[in-house]
């Protein structure tokens, strides 16, 4: 007997396995996690970690296999079971009320009342104020979660999780959303919770979070248990094959620039925000030309999302003039952009990118349905949209359980990705917009985009990158703009700059004239 408890392990799902039409999502899945240890859950998309938890989190149903807590098997039909055995879970896209207080959100369905049903709020905050200064949470409870950042966001969901003393703590991707500081700040969070005995399943594609914080990973491969690891014992090469079943390379390879003219042109772009009264972008000027790749880099929430949204005709400019390929575009409407050789792999992937309830290939043709092979006096010609899906399709390996005709909202995140993607490269568009078009994905897709976006630039496009991912940022770009409140405040050459240079832009403390 360990620390007082039976069974050496916290949580043992053994030989589990989930179908949804037409694929295996968790295929005779086992994974044990032992009291008081960091345990990450590593795969590709749509590798199935997502469900796996999903089911444990009593959101799903095994077909076959069993739970087990502290060595006594259980069943867990309903989140609410999950709750009673102690189980909570922080889902990569938050479960919070926008417009309730961080305190309101953390006691929802839990709320302390006396004996009359009185609500006691006075109670919870002493306990919510002790648990963020037992663990390091520092939050506002009065603030309303519309008003915090995606950081204080993910404290409010982890304080949720232990107002109610859960013991099993599920992070579903915690740090896709974060900025660096953020994601070192939960690291230390994870490892305080685990120090004061808490045991913690951490699902995640990040390598080195992987190695910097977990003391063991198991690994899942197309629905597949591959194996559990020591992470003290391998290297990240050896996880990162073990993930996609081949060795990955790391950096993209980047032959010599040819410059061309310049195709897209910015001059004093300045875009409102919807969330506080200044404006959210000010008096931006920038050009990019044919061959080049130039990222936008900055910590999220700086103005870049309201950027895309005014070059890409989702948002009117308040001043400003956009020019693509000479012609002023500033007042156009998203399609006449979109057909005169812009795309854009939009950052909001179900808002922006995709009608979840429409099928994998009709979501291929959205803006090309009207072209004379997709149409034919006013009807759909079905058979060469099918076609050109299933090419698309196979070149880059949209997973889906039944192919073209898949409904979007039913693929995992990453295929949805890629499904954008193609579409947006195969249009041959004269500018590439993309915006954080690796987020979410795992390192052999990322590999494989990033190879995509390289090609663009070599057959000489136009590429504009917003990226928060540092590494993307100083390895695919050709020229770096670093944005800072609403402004670019630098211009950097990847070649020569690191990534603490590069920090200090993004946090403000450095800025240069450009």
């Amino acid at each position: 007997m360990e620390n007082g408890h039976t069974s050496e392990y916290a949580i043992e799902m053994l030989h589990i396995t989930k179908r949804f039409p037409g694929i295996i999502a968790n295929d005779d899945v086992t994974i044990q996690l032992r009291h008081g240890e960091i345990h990450a859950l590593l795969g590709e998309n749509g590798a199935g970690k997502s469900t796996l938890m999903s089911v444990l989190f009593g959101l799903y149903q095994a077909e076959e296999g069993t739970i087990k807590k502290d060595g006594k098997e259980v069943k867990i039909l309903s989140p609410n079971d999950a709750n009673d055995l102690g189980i909570g879970m922080v889902h990569q896209h938050f479960k919070l009320v926008e417009c309730f207080t961080v305190l309101d959100n953390i006691i929802l369905g839990n709320e302390p009342t006396n004996k009359l049903g009185v609500l006691n709020k006075a109670e919870a905050r002493k306990k919510i104020i002790a648990l963020s200064e037992k663990y390091g949470l520092q939050v506002d409870p009065d603030a309303k979660i519309q008003d915090i950042t995606v950081g204080m966001q993910q404290r409010t969901e982890i304080l949720k999780m232990l107002y109610r003393d859960n013991e099993i703590l599920i992070f579903d991707e915690p740090t896709a959303v974060l900025t660096p500081q953020e994601i070192n700040e939960l690291m230390q969070i994870m490892k305080n919770l685990a120090a004061e005995g808490k045991s913690i399943l951490f699902i995640s594609h990040k390598l080195a979070e992987i190695m910097a914080v977990a003391d063991r990973c198991t690994v899942l491969r197309k629905g597949k248990y591959i194996g559990t690891v020591n992470t003290a014992d391998v290297t990240m090469e050896e996880l990162s094959a073990m993930m996609v079943g081949r060795n990955v390379s790391f950096h993209v390879a980047k032959g010599e620039q040819h410059l061309g003219d310049v195709i897209l042109k910015i001059e004093n772009m300045t875009v409102a925000s919807k969330v506080h009264k200044n404006n959210a972008v000010r008096n931006v000027s920038l050009e990019v030309r044919a061959g080049e790749i130039v990222c936008i880099a900055g910590i999220d929430g700086n103005g870049q999302s309201e950027f895309v949204h005014g070059l890409t005709g989702l948002e009117p400019l308040v001043s400003g003039k956009i020019t693509l390929l000479g012609k002023d575009i500033t007042k156009l409407p998203i399609r006449k952009r979109s057909v005169m050789g812009m795309s854009h792999i939009p950052e909001d992937r179900h808002k922006h990118g995709l009608v979840l309830d429409y099928s994998l290939e009709n979501n291929i043709v959205l803006q090309r349905y009207f072209e004379p092979f997709f149409d034919k006096a006013g009807f759909l010609r079905k058979k060469n949209i099918r076609q050109y899906a299933e090419k698309l399709i196979e070149q880059y390996d949209v997973r889906s359980g039944q192919g073209p005709v898949t409904l979007a909202r039913s693929m995992s995140g990453g295929n949805q990705q890629k499904a954008i993607i193609a579409r947006e490269i195969d249009r041959n568009p004269s500018l590439l917009v993309a915006v954080q078009p690796t987020r979410g994905l795992d390192i052999g897709a990322i590999e494989y985009i990033h190879k995509q976006i390289v090609a663009q630039r070599d057959a000489g496009k136009a590429v504009l990158l917003v990226s928060l991912e540092m590494d993307e940022v100083l390895d695919v770009s050709d020229r770096i703009l670093v944005m800072y409140e609403g402004e670019i405040v630098g211009q950097l050459d990847p070649k020569t700059t690191t990534p603490e240079e590069m920090g200090l832009y993004m946090s403000g403390a450095k800025r240069e004239e450009v």
